[in-house]
C-alpha cells in the first residue's frame, strides 16, 4: 500500500500566529517579558487550541490573542518563523507560503517593514540550513483599519521578489464582507501582486464570486461556494486552498467524510489540502492527507490535490518541476 503521508509536502495555507508551539510561546515571553494569563503549559496549550464545542468562525479567533501578544518584536518574529519551519521541515514539507498580517505585530514599535523583512531574513537562513523553500503571504485585516491595509500592500510590493509572493484579505469574512475591501484590491491588482482573499468560509457562495470578481488568484477555503451550484461555473479552475480540519472546528461540515473535495473537483475547482492553524486546529498538513485517507479519499484523489497545490503556488517553474519530480519518484 502507498503511504499517503509522502504527498504532504506543500502547504499553501497556514498562519503563522496560529500555529505557535507552546514551547516557543514561553520561551518568547520571558525573553521579551510578555505577561501571559499563565505559564503552565498544559493551560496555555488549553487557551491556544480549540474542542468541539467551539461555535463559528468569530470563536475560533479568539484564540489568536496570546499569539498576537506574542508576535511583537524581532526576536519574537524571527524565533517563530524558524522554529515553524523547522518543525514543517521534519514532517516532510518541501515548500510552504506562510501567512501572516504585519500590521498585527507593530504594538511594540516595529514597523510593517521591518517585521517584513526580520521574516525574510529568517526564512533565508533557514533555507541555509535545511531542505525546505519558503515564501510569505502578507495578510490586509477584515476591520476598519484601511490605512494599515494599505500599508501592507506597499510593503508587499516592495518585497514583491524578496520572498513576498501575495497578498491575502484575512479575518472576520461575515462582518466585514469583500465589499468594504475594493480599493485595497484595486491597489493590489494595479502594483501586480498576487491576489488571494480568504472567502466561503463565514460568509455563503456571494463571498467567494466577489473575490473572483476582484481579482483573486486563489481562494482561502471557498467551500460554501457548493451552496450555489448555479453559479459555480464562475468559479471554476480556480484554486481553493481547502483546510478541512479548521473547517470542522468552525462547522462548516462535521467530518473529514463530509469534506467536499470531491464535489468541488466536480464543478471544476481545483482543490489543494492544507493545514490552516498547525496549534489552533491541532493538525498537520500530514494529518489532513492522513485522516482523508481514512475517511474514504483514495491515493490518486490525494495525489491530484498535491499535483494542484504545486500547480496553484506563487514559484518558479523549476520549482515546480523540482517538486513533481519528487512526487513521481515514489
Amino acid at each position: 500500500m502507498k503511504d499517503v503521508s509522502r504527498l504532504a509536502i506543500i502547504d499553501l495555507h497556514i498562519h503563522l500566529d496560529g500555529s505557535l508551539s507552546s514551547d516557543v510561546i514561553l520561551d518568547i515571553a520571558k525573553h521579551d517579558n510578555v505577561k501571559l494569563p499563565t505559564y503552565d503549559k498544559k493551560e496555555l496549550e488549553h487557551l491556544l487550541k480549540v474542542d468541539e464545542s467551539c461555535l463559528d468562525l468569530n470563536e475560533y479567533l479568539k484564540r489568536f490573542d496570546i499569539p498576537t501578544l506574542i508576535l511583537q518584536t524581532k526576536y519574537a518574529l524571527e524565533t517563530s518563523i524558524k522554529d515553524l519551519l523547522f518543525r514543517m521541515y521534519k514532517e516532510g514539507i518541501k515548500y510552504t507560503e506562510i501567512r501572516m498580517a504585519p500590521q498585527l505585530s507593530t504594538l511594540k514599535g516595529l514597523t510593517q517593514e521591518e517585521v517584513v523583512d526580520t521574516l525574510v531574513n529568517a526564512i533565508k537562513d533557514i533555507e541555509k540550513e535545511y531542505d525546505i523553500t519558503a515564501n510569505i503571504i502578507l495578510c490586509m485585516m477584515r476591520g476598519n483599519n484601511h490605512k494599515a491595509n494599505f500599508e501592507t500592500i506597499e510593503v508587499g510590493y516592495k518585497y514583491k521578489d524578496n520572498k513576498v509572493v501575495a497578498v491575502d484579505l484575512a479575518g472576520a469574512e461575515a462582518l466585514y464582507p469583500n465589499s468594504l475591501f475594493i480599493e485595497e484590491f484595486k491597489r493590489v491588482n494595479e502594483l501586480g501582486l498576487n491576489l488571494i482573499i480568504h472567502a466561503g468560509e463565514a460568509s455563503g457562495p456571494s463571498s467567494v464570486l466577489s473575490a473572483v470578481e476582484y481579482g483573486a488568484k486563489r481562494i482561502g477555503h471557498g467551500v460554501r461556494m457548493l451552496e450555489d451550484l448555479e453559479n459555480i461555473s464562475k468559479a471554476k479552475d480556480m484554486y481553493f486552498e481547502v483546510c478541512p480540519k479548521s473547517n470542522m472546528d468552525t462547522k462548516i461540515y462535521p467530518s473529514y467524510l463530509e469534506a467536499p473535495i470531491r464535489k468541488l473537483k466536480e464543478h471544476g475547482i481545483k482543490v489543494t489540502i492544507n493545514s490552516d492553524n498547525i496549534t489552533v486546529s491541532s493538525t498537520s498538513v500530514k494529518n489532513e492527507y492522513i485522516n482523508l485517507f481514512n475517511a474514504g479519499y483514495s491515493y490518486e484523489e490525494l495525489k491530484e490535490c498535491t499535483l494542484n497545490s504545486i500547480e496553484g503556488a506563487f514559484i518558479s517553474n523549476d520549482i515546480k518541476d523540482k517538486l513533481r519530480n519528487y512526487i513521481k519518484s515514489f
